[in-house]
């Protein structure tokens, strides 16, 4: 992966560590999804992660934004100059990271991203190999920067492994028990998930007779 072309690549890391990276978006109105994949190549491995935040503001800290009670459309015609000022940062909470060999790692990184590394989508093979297990669960929850976010994440990267065509009833059996684990079996908290889950994934999830 650290030979993609820049064609692909939206974002650029501005801040670093070893649990995750704020990256900027090349243009401001061009943004990941919450919970959508994204891959960070260095020179030995790619990191894997999973966009827990977004923010759009200012460039400059003595400008703000204001409302102007026109449409999107309007201001561009009018006022073109304001979005120049624009930027959307989000937060990549990192979950694991893949060597150039194709082999999955689910463990912190020996090194934070370099500062400019580029920020991709996830390509659909290495999404495919990464996500076969659920071992990367654990990142997911010790992160510090996600602990209210977690379910909500969850759900997101089930949205995306149905797009994948990969949540089949037998690979959420195994991301839910290791999520069960790792919440110490709450189970008010894992009804609550399930059903959220079965309702926007019921068709997904039921066992061919």
């Amino acid at each position: 992966m650290s030979t993609q072309s820049t064609a692909k690549a939206f974002a650029e890391v501005i801040e670093s560590k070893l649990t995750h990276v704020t990256a900027q978006c090349w243009q401001w109105d061009t943004m990941p999804t919450f919970g959508s994949l994204v891959a960070i190549p260095g020179n030995t491995f790619t990191l894997i992660g999973i966009v827990s935040s977004i923010e759009t503001g200012s460039m400059d800290p003595m400008r703000y934004p204001f409302p102007y009670q026109k449409t999107e459309e309007e201001l561009k015609r009018e006022h073109p100059q304001i979005f120049d000022f624009l930027k959307t940062i989000f937060t990549v909470t990192l979950i694991g990271y893949q060597s150039d060999a194709g082999a999955c790692l689910y463990a912190t990184p020996p090194v934070p991203s370099k500062i400019h590394s580029f920020v991709y989508p996830l390509e659909t093979e290495n999404f495919q190999a990464f996500f076969a297990k659920s071992d990367f669960l654990p990142l997911l929850f010790a992160a510090p920067e996600t602990p209210h976010l977690v379910d909500e994440l969850f759900l997101a990267l089930m949205n995306e492994l149905a797009q994948q065509g990969m949540l089949t009833p037998e690979r959420f059996e195994e991301y839910y028990h290791t999520f069960s684990l790792l919440t110490g079996n709450d189970y008010r908290r894992l009804k609550l998930l399930m059903q959220r889950v079965t309702t926007q994934h019921a068709q997904a999830l039921v066992r061919p007779n």
